[in-house]
Order: structure tokens, then C-alpha cells, then sequence
């Protein structure tokens, strides 16, 4: 069995240099790690994990915890994180909270743990103060929750700014009768996206009158049955503005089977810009919520933070309009 004394000497290095290319070190010039792999390769040799672990007081492995393992939203997040930790040789490790407490703090506890070096968390239940002891037992990096003592580990994004937006889109587009169909209201990024709404209704001069805006949940079904809600209000509105783009999708689907023909009599805008968005019909125009990116932004973060001992600050995203097929001029 190759040792890692036999790398070094066919790679014409020390024994510390390979334990630091092992290991992930930014210590170690790109020539020289290449030279090291080769070697390892040649050789056959595999790192020895525990002992690596014991050694350097290091599992290199990130933990993530997020609210479900499916679906548009979280897929990109994932794949985010796991691209930029496997480029720099560590590894993840994913739970699932489903948005609830017990859950939430069950996930986390299952990764401290297995040791991990750090958590990245997408948690919607866990509140700030323990946030922050958890923090001095292992690094926490937060996607798209404030904490203020924390907000060099966050990366988010500007929700009141989407909101703002996105409804300032339908008023530039000749639309005063605007109802919001907002997500969870316990949920930061909704009570934010409907801020964006109210100041952007305000600035306007347009009254906001609280029958215009259904509180209901960021699900199909939630959009659906918000439609089926402002029409038994009887409300004349020409144009909604939905929190998110699963929520859009049932507003869409409610208003074909009432027969509302979109956008001619009703235009409708989302947030997200998952990529389903794209393949109904009509297409969707929507903010676009860069998941992917911010993801990528906090495992850089984590890295830095965790294994390179930089400092690192907070990263902040803004949405953008993404103008499709949903929405008209009057």
C-alpha cells in the first residue's frame, strides 16, 4: 500500500507540502499540487480521512440545512454550495428542516454532530439568539436571514427591493388596482417582498386597502385559492403582484378556470424566476431571485472564513425583472 512518503519523494516534495494539498491548503502553488495529484494518482494512493481528521482537528466537511431537498427553489442553493466546496476539495452534508422548529434544530444537531467545520443554514424557524450560541459552538453562514451580529456570515437578498419593483413594473404599466398575494407572514422574505409592495403603492399615491392583500402561504395552492379569494370579494383589480412564482403559477391556473384571460384582462407578476417560470403558459414575467450565485457566495465565505482565516463581509444581491409574457400595458 502506497505511503504518503512515496508521494512526496515521486513528486519531488516534503511530506508537509502533501498533506497540505490534501488538506486544501491555499498555501500550495497550483504547479505543485498538480504535481502532488499525479502522483497520487500514479501511486494509487488514498488519504486516510480519520487520520487527516485527527491531525488537523478538521472533518472537511460543511454542513447545510435547508427546508426541503426538492423542488426549484432549493435545488440551485444545493448545487451551489456543493459546487464551490468540492472545487476546494471538501465535502457536504445536507439536512432538511420543512420549515419547523423542532425539525430545524434536530437537522443541525445531526451536524455538529458528524463534526462538520461549519453550517450554511437556510433556516426559517430557529430564532436569532440561538443562532448565535450555536455560533460559538461551530461557524454559521447564514442565506437570507439578518441577524445583526452575524451579518458578515450572511448572504441575502433585497426582497423589499423585488417587492418594490415588481410593483413599480404594473405601475409604470398603467395598473392603479394592484392586489398582493404575499407568502407566509412569521417568514422574513415575505413580510419584506410586501413592504417593496406598500412603498412602491405609496409612493405612487395609490391607496392600499387591506382587501387587496390576501396573506396566504408560497404554494400553488396558496395562489389558487388567493384568486378564488379576490374573486369573491368582487374586487376589480387589473393586476397582482404574487410573492413568489409557485404561489403565480395557481393564480394563473385559478384564472383560466374563471375564464380571466392573462395578461389581456389581468396581468400577474412573480418572484423567483424558478425555472419553470419559463414554460408556462403564458410565460411568466417575474424577479429574478439568483440562488445559484448567492449560494456560491456563501460556501466562498465559509471557505475563507473556516479554513483560509480571511475575513470575509456580507454579500448582498439585488433582484432583477425578468419581463416575459404575464403582464400588459394599459
Amino acid at each position: 500500500m502506497p505511503t504518503i512518503k512515496e508521494v512526496s519523494e515521486l513528486a519531488g516534495v516534503s511530506q508537509a507540502t502533501v498533506s497540505r494539498v490534501m488538506n486544501g491548503s491555499d498555501r500550495v502553488t497550483d504547479a505543485t499540487r498538480k504535481r502532488v495529484e499525479a502522483a497520487m494518482q500514479r501511486l494509487g494512493y488514498r488519504p486516510n480521512s480519520a487520520a487527516q481528521s485527527l491531525a488537523s482537528n478538521r472533518t472537511n466537511a460543511i454542513g447545510m440545512v435547508v427546508s426541503e431537498l426538492q423542488g426549484p427553489f432549493y435545488g440551485p442553493m444545493m448545487a451551489g454550495v456543493e459546487d464551490v466546496l468540492r472545487r476546494a476539495r471538501k465535502h457536504l452534508i445536507i439536512a432538511s428542516g420543512h420549515g419547523e422548529e423542532e425539525r430545524e434544530r434536530d437537522a443541525i444537531e445531526f451536524l455538529i454532530n458528524r463534526q462538520v467545520d461549519g453550517l450554511i443554514l437556510l433556516v426559517e424557524r430557529i430564532d436569532d439568539a440561538e443562532l448565535l450560541r450555536l455560533n460559538e459552538r461551530v461557524p454559521v453562514f447564514l442565506i437570507n436571514h439578518h441577524v445583526t451580529q452575524l451579518h458578515q456570515r450572511t448572504t441575502w437578498l433585497n426582497n423589499e427591493l423585488g417587492g418594490y419593483r415588481a410593483t413599480r413594473y404594473l405601475i409604470e404599466h398603467g395598473h392603479q388596482r394592484i392586489a398582493c398575494v404575499t407568502g407566509q407572514m412569521w417568514k422574513q422574505d415575505a413580510q419584506e417582498r410586501y413592504q417593496g409592495y406598500r412603498r412602491a403603492m405609496q409612493e405612487a399615491g395609490l391607496p392600499i386597502d387591506d382587501d387587496w392583500v390576501i396573506h396566504s402561504f408560497f404554494e400553488f395552492e396558496g395562489g389558487y385559492q388567493a384568486f378564488e379569494t379576490l374573486q369573491q370579494r368582487k374586487l376589480d383589480c387589473t393586476a397582482i403582484f404574487a410573492s413568489n412564482d409557485e404561489m403565480a403559477f395557481g393564480i394563473l391556473e385559478a384564472a383560466d378556470n374563471h375564464n380571466v384571460a392573462v395578461p389581456d384582462q389581468l396581468s400577474v407578476i412573480g418572484f423567483d424566476n424558478i425555472y419553470t417560470a419559463n414554460y408556462v403558459k403564458p410565460k411568466l414575467t417575474t424577479m429574478n431571485f439568483p440562488m445559484y450565485e448567492m449560494a456560491r457566495s456563501s460556501a466562498e465565505n465559509a471557505l475563507a472564513a473556516v479554513y483560509q482565516k480571511r475575513p470575509i463581509q456580507e454579500v448582498v444581491y439585488e433582484p432583477t425583472l425578468v419581463e416575459r409574457q404575464t403582464v400588459r400595458q394599459l
